[in-house]
């Protein structure tokens, strides 16, 4: 697990309301806090979908960042900055087994819950830490080691300076 800051807040803000960078992320969920907290769960309500929309949902539980972007940027949009916000992506599935397959570690992407993005933004400061979750144990950190550099070179491919703390 890594902790990167973001000295270019409007940068980072305008890369992630008004532009795809993120919009491959699965939604976890989030909290925003402007005149009102609002807290929004990612996770699908599959009955509220028609049997053809199931279908195309495949096994996907979460909505895609793109799925939420415009409801988080009617809530953060404005004169004002908000108070803080707090918002937590997972990588996808595919994405999960591309990684693993590219380092070789010897897991399945069913034994990865989720590698995450955790951003958090208190007034002042915009944040993001990693996180993984597991579904076995694994005697060293090599995928936190993994997932913390691709979230690097990530952030890096798509202009988003950075500072590791």
């Amino acid at each position: 697990m890594i902790a990167l800051q973001f000295a270019d807040i409007k940068t980072f803000m305008h890369k992630l309301l008004l532009t795809e960078t993120f919009d491959r992320f699965l939604f976890l969920e989030a909290s925003i806090t402007t005149f009102n907290t609002f807290h929004i769960d990612g996770t699908l309500q599959k009955s509220y979908y028609t049997q053809e929309e199931q279908e195309l949902l495949g096994e996907r539980m979460l909505s895609l960042w793109a799925e939420i972007r415009p409801f988080c940027l009617t809530l953060i949009k404005g004169k004002k900055t908000p108070l803080s916000f707090r918002i937590t992506f997972q990588l996808s599935f595919s994405n999960t087994q591309k990684l693993l397959a590219q380092t070789g570690l010897g897991l399945t992407a069913d034994q990865v819950r989720g590698l995450l993005l955790n951003l958090r933004y208190d007034g002042h400061l915009l944040t993001c830490t990693t996180g993984t979750s597991l579904s076995v144990f694994t005697p060293d950190k090599k995928l936190d080691h993994a997932w913390d550099d691709m979230v690097q070179k990530y952030f890096r491919q798509q202009e988003i300076p950075f500072e590791l703390l």
